[in-house]
């Protein structure tokens, strides 16, 4: 009896740190659309041509890329940003939508994944997690700067976990960046990944004092 009891919990024993991250990811994220659940009872055609606008917009901005990695992600001239704003203006819940269905677009732009794992971390948390922005929602405009960087947060963890997917079996002579050698995976794909979202959430907040109170009220409007 003990032996079978054991055995019956034993393969959680086997599952690594970034698999229990990422089901803690998905279980925040079903808690927060579900939290949210209100806010898309609020969809309408205005909601839905926002949406599909924000996200035809980010898409185009993702293409223009100012700085390429080698293996992956570019600095763009603020490509979250649209996503952002339909957040703070719809809300959470619209918000973690739209980002999902960018996150599905960016894949079929030529993506490529190695596991299940590190799919839904690159391609379909990461940018959901630009709905995040959904923080600043009827909020005053300091959320709305404070929501950027926020939402960009939430990107970079998980894209930093999708890094170490990438790199976990990579010796660590290969572990270069520049003339930078890493001794550390965590450490390289956080510098990997941080070499471009920060200057491109940089972009997004200097952007954002341009023109997001001005795109907000439009958007908001009735």
């Amino acid at each position: 009896m003990s032996e079978w009891f054991n055995d019956l919990f034993s393969k959680f024993g086997k599952l690594n740190d970034t698999t229990w991250v990422t089901l803690g990811a998905l279980a925040a994220l079903g808690l927060i659309l579900l939290a949210e659940s209100r806010s898309f009872k609020k969809w309408n055609a205005k909601t839905i041509a926002f949406g599909a606008l924000s996200i035809a917009l980010s898409f185009v901005l993702s293409c223009i890329r100012l700085y390429r990695m080698p293996t992956g992600g570019s600095v763009t001239p603020g490509s979250m940003l649209p996503l952002m704003l339909f957040a703070v203006s719809f809300g959470m819940g619209p918000g973690l939508l739209a980002g999902l269905a960018y996150g599905a677009l960016q894949y079929l732009q030529g993506g490529w994944w190695l596991n299940a794992w590190q799919f839904l971390l690159d391609y379909l948390l990461a940018f959901a997690a630009l709905g995040l922005a959904g923080i600043a929602h009827n909020k005053n405009d300091k959320w709305l700067y404070l929501s950027i960087p926020i939402a960009a947060l939430g990107r970079a963890v998980c894209a930093i976990l999708a890094g170490l997917m990438w790199v976990a079996d990579t010796p660590v002579s290969e572990l270069v960046i520049g003339s930078t050698q890493f001794n550390s995976p965590l450490l390289y794909s956080i510098v990997y990944n941080g070499a471009y979202l920060i200057p491109d959430t940089i972009i997004c907040l200097i952007l954002a004092f341009l023109i997001a109170k001005p795109l907000v009220k439009i958007m908001k409007a009735q």
